[in-house]
């Protein structure tokens, strides 16, 4: 199955919501408790790799750089399979397709992760996108679409598809 389809479905299916209650829940308690160790497994139904990358809530700067940097980190975490980042960074898009009836990114990007091969997850944990490939359709909105994105592996559009990123909240996040 294509992995466009399963990133759309994943971006589609989270909320920067849902990804707060997960933090708040399961991530914050283990690094302010001392007694909690931090590769203790969570609560949550699933195992999840921490995120090796700063936290989404703050701030970037409102730049095509920051957008690409944003996506950069969208993209390692789904090779990482890093489902916090992936809901954080996907909110937008995400609390979209929910309203239309899909489950909370948490649980419903878990597919996605099952959809990509082991050598695609390993590409996408050093993704690069090329800035020259990047459409700046507005100063808070940009496309970057496949082909922009460099990797060991070569993704097509219908792997891949492009992405749209909104500066919203002082943060880029997908929102298409």
């Amino acid at each position: 199955m294509a992995v466009s389809t399963c990133v759309a479905l994943g971006a589609c299916a989270c909320g920067p919501e849902k990804s707060e209650e997960s933090t708040s829940t399961t991530a914050k308690p283990s690094r302010s408790s001392g007694s909690v160790r931090p590769e203790e497994p969570s609560a949550s139904p699933r195992t999840e790799k921490p995120s090796a990358e700063p936290p989404g809530d703050q701030s970037a700067p409102r730049t095509k750089e920051g957008a690409i940097q944003r996506y950069e980190q969208y993209l390692h975490a789904v090779g990482r399979e890093d489902i916090n980042t992936v809901c954080e960074v996907a909110g937008p898009a995400a609390k979209q397709a929910e309203d239309q009836g899909f489950g909370p990114c948490t649980s419903t990007f878990v597919v996605t992760f099952q959809m990509i091969s082991p050598a695609q997850k390993k590409a996408l944990r050093t993704a690069t996108v090329d800035p020259q490939r990047v459409d700046v359709l507005t100063p808070a909105k940009v496309e970057i679409p496949a082909e922009a994105i460099k990797a060991s592996v070569t993704f097509s559009d219908s792997e891949l598809g492009s992405s749209t990123l909104e500066y919203q909240k002082s943060n880029w996040y997908i929102t298409d």
